[in-house]
């Protein structure tokens, strides 16, 4: 095997061996020569290729979403770097340890005219965990060093070496322990291809997690006050499957003052749970006494864990109804959502229930039963409504949710589409997905096909229109799976706009806002070998379906396009009709 002759390259690549960062997408380019060659070249690490610096990044976003670990990006110098922004951002709010690994030119070139240079270092500053930017190798290209920039010729390379490791070392810490993203930029003068054999090192210092202490420790004062408040809230967001105990989960759904609301993306299931929050909160607002109902809900306690919130709703009620207590439970970040945290327990969900849980006797209270009946009674509207309605959104999406097979990926883009998920129950055995640290719609797709990769069960993309095209990149790769599959609801535009404030009808509106769109995925389908179905009636919607998971030889695509006009007001019809 070959490996670059240039130190740093070596330093980099070594030091993603010994810390096990083993998966590297890699996007074209000359300057990061020696970081391909030097990764291609050791078969210890597994390689992708994407061109598209914006869709690799969350290619690989996705890939260290669903393996839990490290995923390294590599890309040239110059704009290139910028394009993995949007990803880097998302793993920054969502805590995915991305290595954003970039080459540059050497820092003499810097702002002198020179192609393909812009100023790489610290440009990701404030979303990033840790900023490496490397020295430059006196060792290499002595002769064009001497010429342009001799006073670097006064390093010694040891110190560079030194300096170079322990600057890797402290980005791969942070991504390892912190699980956030980090960049490490490496500096490189021609020649870039020189090559030579590669001798087997282990790195000198690998990385292990520190074992952090439990903050569960001293709850007495917690578990006392938890056993006296009669209304406890417990909001859970983004979480993974299987990550929090079953029985912890039971515990808390058969209290009576507690309610358990959940989020699609909590991947958290019981009977009792309450899975619609929006269907809870909205008919309040509407109602003649909403302070009075709103207070009837509004907890003393409440607890928190996972991810970011997708329901505005739920944010707006706990942020005037603030209850007295606010713990979150995370062993990294404590965002204070509702203005109202009092406690943050650095530790993870299981360990925090059982130490909570494990001696308290469930207090008598109405607060559970109470909002119980009121579950039960927009659930049964719900299915009243849905027999009522015209073929829609609304209609689609539950069609389509109940209609996944058992065991399935499911990845949500962004928008009305997991808007529209909120409102049904889904399916426990699915593993649910969907990127809302910053809740952009710009990489729903190649997440997905990242994070299809590994995964042992067939993947499933929902996604709108503008989202799906707007990052159509994502099917431009030789990693898509034959059971990847993508349903795309079209509905001609951005249909979420229609229900947010400033819908006045207008072509302004429509242009601007909505983004009104006659695209369909038929010849894109055809441009990257996809199979492709299409229906715009709920009896060819159950038709397709019916075959649209059977085993194939493509990936498929099932577009479904629905009347862009009547989405909004069937949706928000729901609402007045559950109320």
């Amino acid at each position: 095997m070959k490996q670059s002759i240039i130190p740093s390259a070596q330093t980099v690549v070594s030091a993603c061996k010994g810390n096990g960062v083993k998966n590297i997408v890699i996007s074209p380019g000359s300057r990061s020569a020696p970081l391909t060659i030097s990764f291609t070249q050791d078969s210890f690490f597994k390689c992708f290729s994407i061109v598209d610096e914006r869709s690799a990044a969350f290619f690989a976003l996705g890939m260290a979403l669903q393996q839990k670990q490290p995923v390294a990006v590599v890309c040239t110098s110059g704009s290139a770097l910028l394009n993995y922004y949007p990803a880097i951002s998302e793993a920054f709010y969502s805590t995915i340890p991305l290595v954003v690994i970039s080459a540059d030119r050497p820092p003499y070139k810097i702002d002198v005219g020179d192609g393909q240079t812009i100023r790489q270092d610290h440009v990701f500053q404030r979303h990033i965990g840790y900023s490496a930017n490397l020295k430059l190798d006196v060792v290499h290209a002595k002769e064009r060093i001497e010429r342009y920039a001799p006073d670097m010729l006064g390093i010694h390379q040891d110190e560079i070496l030194s300096y170079n490791q322990d600057e890797v070392r402290k980005a791969l810490s942070c991504a390892t322990e912190k699980h956030l993203p980090v960049h490490i930029n490496v500096p490189f003068e021609e020649p870039l291809y020189d090559v030579e054999d590669l001798i087997t090192e282990e790195w000198s210092d690998e990385i292990t997690t520190s074992s952090k202490s439990s903050d569960v420790a001293n709850m007495y004062e917690f578990k006392a006050l938890w056993g006296q408040a009669k209304r406890k809230l417990v909001l859970v967001g983004v979480n993974y499957p299987d990550e929090v105990e079953q029985s912890l989960l039971d515990v808390l759904a058969n209290d009576p003052s507690v309610i358990v609301m959940t989020e699609t993306t909590s991947n958290l299931h019981h009977p009792n749970f309450f899975a619609s929050i929006d269907s809870i909160i909205f008919p309040i607002e509407k109602s003649n006494t909403s302070d009075t109902l709103f207070k009837a809900l509004q907890p003393e306690i409440l607890l928190t864990f996972g991810g970011l919130i997708v329901s505005k709703k739920v944010k707006a009620f706990l942020r005037q109804y603030q209850p007295k207590q606010h713990w979150h439970v995370d062993k990294i970040k404590a965002y204070d959502t509702y203005f109202s945290l009092t406690h943050h327990f650095k530790t993870d969900a299981n360990g925090f229930l059982a130490e909570l849980l494990s001696d308290g006797k469930p207090v008598l209270s109405e607060y559970f039963s109470e909002w119980s009946a009121v579950k039960k009674r927009y659930e049964a509207k719900r299915g009243a409504y849905l027999a009522k309605i015209p073929f829609s959104d609304f209609l689609v999406f539950h069609d389509i949710l109940d209609g996944v097979p058992d065991k399935y990926q499911v990845h949500l883009a962004n928008s009305s589409t997991v808007r529209y998920a909120q409102l049904f129950n889904s399916n426990p055995t699915l593993k649910i997905f969907c990127n809302r640290g910053t809740s952009g719609i710009d990489g729903s797709t190649s997440t997905a096909v990242g994070a299809a990769f590994y995964e042992n069960a067939p993947t499933l993309l929902i996604t709108g229109d503008l989202s799906f095209f707007y990052d159509s990149n994502a099917l431009w790769n030789n990693y898509l799976r034959n059971d990847f599959r993508i349903i795309l609801i079209n509905n001609g535009g951005g249909g979420i706009f229609r229900i947010l404030p400033g819908n006045d009808g207008s072509e302004n509106f429509e242009t601007y806002f909505e983004t009104v769109q006659q695209q369909n995925a038929q010849h894109l389908c055809l441009q990257f070998g996809f199979e492709y179905q299409k229906c715009n009636t709920a009896e060819a919607l159950k038709g397709e379906l019916s075959t649209f998971y059977s085993i194939s030889s493509k990936p498929k695509v099932l577009e479904i396009t629905t009347p862009r006009k009547q989405n909004n007001k069937i949706l928000l019809d729901y609402f007045d009709f559950i109320s």
